[in-house]
């Protein structure tokens, strides 16, 4: 979730706040190089990331909860085949470069257990680049590559499980940022693991914005990743509102996501990179749902780029948020009912 003035999504019944994001200049009109050959997205899914949020440490079932498989049965039942799991860096390793919490882990291997219906789960760890509140660096990113060696031993085994290795990055250096990236992925490679990782930029992992910063742009910064393993995608976010931050009640216009995505997808095609559309989401209004067609649209445009895509947000605790494509009372959301569109073999 991207913008300047983000304080969050909604409260999701855990009293909790939902994040904060840089507020950015909406992307020139750019026209994407489509030249996907019929290539479409191999995977589409949601986000259930009820866990990532929540007072530290908190409680388990009061302040925090995994989702269960009766959360995600509605999401199976379209045909979705993904699905990105929030957790907190936090409760998976209280003490940084120590074991990690055996009680937590085993409660992300019960969510995973239950979500096995899903080809791909995604871990993403949802700490937008701190550790108790302490923004990462170049020194202290090595943490997080402890934490993910660790995590890659765990569930190298699982080839259906992807490492997102970190939820948006910002007020980060780019460059600082893919130094510590290449730490992480570096060390996810030396355990033998050879799980799909996913990338992000900083500046919140922003489609609209990684061309932006001159020299210190994700373009500029990202140019020539490479991971060793080579199973790696760059992991983009995407709000359709007038700020890109997802938090407002109507979109720019309908064809806003386009719009936004034209330059990173024009950028990955150069780069012989793809990408994985790890947030989007908008709320039920007339020029929104419009909106997220064309996006989805576009996505299919250019599948050679794109490897899939994450709804933002399912999950039981995200009652009157108004992005959710949480049924209620058994009721298909306006917005799920246009993301069946593009999900192949939807019922």
């Amino acid at each position: 979730m991207l913008g300047l003035a983000k304080l969050g999504h909604a409260v999701i019944g855990l009293g909790a706040l939902l994040g904060a994001g840089a507020l950015a200049l909406l992307a020139p009109h750019q026209t994407p190089d489509m030249r996907s050959h019929g290539v479409l997205p191999k995977y589409y899914g949601v986000n259930l990331p009820t866990a990532g949020f929540g007072h530290l440490p908190g409680v388990y079932g009061k302040d925090y909860v995994f989702d269960s498989p009766r959360t995600a049965a509605p999401f199976l039942a379209m045909g979705m085949t993904a699905v990105r799991v929030a957790v907190r860096w936090e409760r998976l390793q209280p003490v940084a470069d120590a074991p990690l919490d055996p009680v937590e882990l085993a409660r992300l291997d019960h969510a995973i257990e239950g979500f096995n219906g899903f080809q791909l789960i995604i871990i993403d760890v949802h700490n937008y680049a701190r550790y108790r509140h302490h923004k990462l660096d170049e020194a202290s990113g090595s943490q997080l590559a402890d934490l993910w060696s660790k995590l890659a031993v765990h569930y190298r085994s699982d080839p259906r499980i992807a490492f997102a290795i970190m939820n948006e990055p910002h007020d980060i250096g780019a460059h600082v940022w893919r130094n510590i990236a290449e730490q992480v992925v570096a060390a996810i490679r030396q355990t033998g693991a050879k799980n799909l990782v996913l990338v992000p930029g900083t500046n919140w992992s922003g489609g609209h914005s990684w061309n932006k910063g001159g020299d210190d742009s994700n373009a500029v910064a990202m140019k020539g990743f490479s991971d060793p393993g080579r199973n790696f995608v760059f992991e983009i976010h995407q709000y359709l509102d007038i700020d890109s931050s997802g938090t407002h009640d109507d979109c720019l216009d309908e064809d806003v996501g386009p719009r936004r995505l034209a330059g990173v997808t024009n950028w990955l095609r150069a780069q012989h990179a793809k990408a994985f559309l790890g947030e989007f989401g908008v709320p039920p209004t007339p020029v929104c749902l419009r909106a997220l067609d064309h996006l989805l649209e576009f996505l299919n445009a250019n599948g050679d780029v794109w490897l899939g895509w994450t709804y933002w947000a399912g999950g039981a605790r995200w009652h009157n948020y108004p992005y959710s494509i949480q049924p209620e009372g058994g009721q298909e959301t306006p917005q799920a009912a246009v993301l069946r569109k593009y999900i192949r073999g939807s019922r």
